[in-house]
């Protein structure tokens, strides 16, 4: 199987490089085959410069949202899986994440920071991932532990099913409810997490919490297109 990894990147210079190695260097699967399609957001720190085989570069930032639905549409793979540009998510966990796809025993795999060791993460997050989580699973009976993780992958063709509108931060929460409003079931499985903090690039503040939240609300009640 063939495995699409996108990778949407806004202004992250000091970090880009190492990641996208550590991705190349990942463990799959047996059988599996890895293609990288990075969608440079509109950075203006010189980050797609680091990149010379960037698949996708945008002129103006137009957020995570709409870059990962970017990545998407150009991905070829069998399985599509979302990498953050930073370090906070652990490439050698790959291998985890997949095997349940891979296997045939799930179409979306989520890697919750929660399940397993304690995660070290500011308690503001903390909190507004227990909210989240606990909206999604009393919305949609998602049984989540973690609903806004960054690492979500996915059986392409199921991927493709689910009508997205995402620009900002609202993906997680966006394709969460739609896969639920699907019938789709959401398997988890445990991950490593370093957390990060705003003075080392973290972009993501409580305004888009409240969006989240709002996406999750909104999407139960209102049409999929």
């Amino acid at each position: 199987m063939k495995v699409s990894i996108v990778i949407p990147v806004y202004n992250e210079f000091r970090t880009f490089a190492q990641v996208l190695e550590r991705v190349r260097q990942a463990p799959l699967p047996a059988g599996c085959t890895k293609e990288i399609v990075v969608i440079d957001d509109g950075s203006t720190d010189g980050t797609a410069q680091m990149v010379p085989d960037v698949v996708h570069r945008r002129i103006n930032h137009a957020g995570k949202g709409s870059a990962i639905r970017t990545g998407i549409g150009l991905a070829t793979g069998d399985i599509v899986l979302i990498q953050d540009g930073d370090l906070e998510y652990d490439p050698n966990d790959y291998a985890r994440i997949l095997e349940p796809i891979v296997d045939g025993r799930a179409d979306i795999v989520y890697g919750s920071r929660f399940l397993g060791k304690p995660v070290a993460m500011a308690w503001k997050n903390r909190v507004a991932n227990r909210i989240l989580t606990a909206a999604a699973n009393l919305l949609y009976s998602a049984q989540l532990t973690d609903e806004a993780t960054a690492y979500k992958a996915f059986r392409t063709t199921v991927l493709r099913r689910i009508p997205l509108e995402c620009r900002r931060f609202e993906f997680c929460p966006e394709v969460t409810a739609k896969a639920r409003r699907l019938g789709c079931r959401i398997h988890e499985v445990p991950v490593s997490y370093n957390a990060r903090g705003i003075a080392e690039g973290k972009k993501i503040r409580a305004r888009d919490g409240w969006e989240a939240l709002w996406t999750l609300v909104k999407w139960r009640f209102g049409p999929l297109n």
